[in-house]
């Protein structure tokens, strides 16, 4: 169990890197360069091809193994950091955005193969909720090393060292998948498998149909896609309106990009261990979630800089990334009992696709939200923002009393 909880923390801690780049590190860049709002809103399509890897998902299910592409696809992140490191970001933006759209196509590809291995390696309850957790704490980890660590120390290191560090960390573990034991068992593709996967390619619409007739599918479908409207035009405008009134961009670095990225850490980690009270727990913290963005709603109203105000903001922060971490980590568990009652031959693609539709549910909000606030101003967006976190609760406490969370949990070996 612990060189799959190894091996898994591994590649989720790699794939969190380009999201922490563009998560802390292009908003501050671009906003201390005077850009607005819309603007900085409209990067998020860089994530694109997050929402497209559902498309190349049976390809990645059906065909080589997932030792073949994880390594492949590692080496190729090593590449192009190795590339990004000769790019000076202050005149070639284009250069910049380029590479990171390049980053987020590997490890979206890396991501599917991740899954695939995670869905086959991890059983029961136990090892799910231990599995998730490693996930999530991994994924935010990378985050947190690429984009709290580069945003603090960008003007001591430089750049191209900073990139140059991240081949040499994508470099060891591309070496470390390629001989990890957890992957031996796994059989490569036959000829007549091969056969029958790229016909299903090649007929979409069949695929599809599978992934839609999984129980439960529907239901998993609309809740991935809302629960995280409002929470993330929260995440994605305070920190502005914090750079725009209280902090500086280094502040912001430290507090939002490492301090509350540690609290959503220990949030993901709680709530990989209380996975055994799943439905009581989502309730509550679905709840606990709309009272904290009242909270940090009311902050909007005050715009003179003072001690009191930037301590009650990295709180508001802190806990609005406990929170999300929590939530998170049941989402994701939820998502894989979900896929576990598919059949094998397209359990990766299930994954992925609801995985697709999580990222996409996130993009396109997060997309939109510089475009409201600079058209209606911070409260009103926020009004907006509290009243979907308010629908998202409603929506899972129905859902834990008609018993439909309880009911893929019954399914699960302890």
């Amino acid at each position: 169990m612990n060189d799959k909880l190894v091996f898994l923390g591994l590649l989720y801690f790699i794939q969190g890197i380009p999201y922490g780049l563009q998560l802390s590190l292009l908003p501050v860049y671009l906003r201390g360069a005077g850009h607005s709002l819309t603007h900085i809103s409209l990067t998020k399509i860089l994530y694109f091809p997050w929402v497209l890897k559902v498309l190349w998902a049976p390809l990645v299910d059906r065909t080589c193994t997932k030792r073949c592409w994880l390594v492949g696809t590692v080496a190729g992140l090593a590449l192009t950091c190795l590339v990004s490191a000769t790019i000076s970001p202050d005149v070639q933006y284009m250069g910049v955005a380029g590479s990171l759209l390049a980053m987020n196509v590997l490890a979206s590809v890396q991501d599917i193969a991740a899954d695939g291995a995670a869905v086959r390696l991890l059983r029961g309850q136990g090892e799910l909720g231990l599995g998730n957790t490693v996930q999530v704490v991994g994924y935010k980890a990378g985050s947190v090393f690429a984009g709290g660590g580069l945003l603090a120390v960008i003007d001591v290191a430089g750049w191209g060292w900073m990139f140059a560090l991240l081949a040499c960390v994508y470099g060891g573990v591309a070496l470390f998948v390629w001989g990890a034991p957890v992957l031996d068992g796994e059989s490569p593709r036959g000829q007549g498998e091969g056969r029958r996967g790229s016909k299903d390619v090649m007929q979409p619409w069949k695929v599809w149909r599978k992934l839609l007739s999984v129980p439960g599918t529907p239901w998993t479908m609309f809740y991935i896609l809302t629960y995280k409207l409002g929470e993330q035009g929260a995440i994605t405008m305070f920190p502005l309106f914090l750079l725009d009134h209280h902090m500086t961009a280094r502040e912001l670095g430290v507090w939002n990009g490492v301090v509350a990225m540690a609290f959503s850490i220990c949030g993901s980690s709680i709530g990989g261990f209380l996975l055994s009270h799943i439905g009581l727990l989502m309730r509550r913290v679905f709840m606990m979630r709309t009272v904290s963005m009242v909270f940090q709603s009311s902050l909007l109203v005050v715009l003179e800089p003072s001690a009191l105000m930037k301590g009650m903001a990295v709180l508001s922060l802190s806990l609005q990334h406990f929170i999300a971490g929590l939530i998170t980590t049941l989402t994701f568990t939820t998502m894989m009992n979900c896929t576990q009652r598919a059949e094998e031959s397209i359990q990766a693609t299930h994954y992925s696709f609801l995985a697709t539709l999580e990222v996409l549910g996130k993009l396109s909000f997060s997309a939109l939200a510089g475009g409201l606030v600079d058209t209606v101003g911070f409260p009103i967006a926020f009004i907006l923002f509290l009243f979907l976190t308010s629908s998202s609760a409603l929506h899972v406490w129905r859902a834990t009393e008609t018993g439909i969370l309880k009911e893929q949990l019954k399914e699960q070996p302890q």
